[in-house]
């Protein structure tokens, strides 16, 4: 099976379908992950108009996707691209908790489920300045 992967990986077109589509795909599992560990439900505030889970969730969605980006750019073999693109993940989930953890005078998920701006955009740009980090580290 992974022969005949590798051989249509040759085709431009197949490339950037199987890229796209694995993208994709680990976009939402990876951020359902992060939906999963937060305290607010992010869809539903984003719904009632919450900028900061809207900012927060916006730069967890860069933040995986250039990952993923750093990852299909250094690897030839989608295999290989998947799982450091799952190692960077993981990692930028590690950054979140320790964002978390380094913050002792308030709790992050309650200021953004509260509509915090500075709280939403400094979350943001934690996520998209260390997808570059990690991305680099992939490569």
């Amino acid at each position: 099976m992974q022969g005949l992967v590798d051989s249509l990986m040759d085709v431009p077109i197949a490339a950037v379908l199987a890229y796209f589509s694995v993208g994709i795909l680990s976009l939402i599992v990876f951020l359902s992950i992060f939906e999963w560990v937060t305290k607010y439900d992010g869809w539903d505030e984003i719904r009632k108009g919450n900028v900061s889970v809207a900012m927060a969730t916006g730069g967890k969605i860069f933040g995986i996707c250039n990952i993923f980006r750093f990852s299909i750019q250094a690897h030839q073999s989608i295999y290989v691209s998947l799982l450091w693109a799952a190692g960077g993940f993981l990692l930028l989930l590690a950054a979140y908790f320790l964002f978390e953890f380094l913050t002792p005078v308030f709790r992050i998920d309650e200021e953004i489920g509260k509509d915090n701006r500075a709280v939403g955009l400094l979350a943001m740009i934690i996520s998209v300045s260390l997808s570059y980090i990690i991305g680099a580290a992939v490569t």
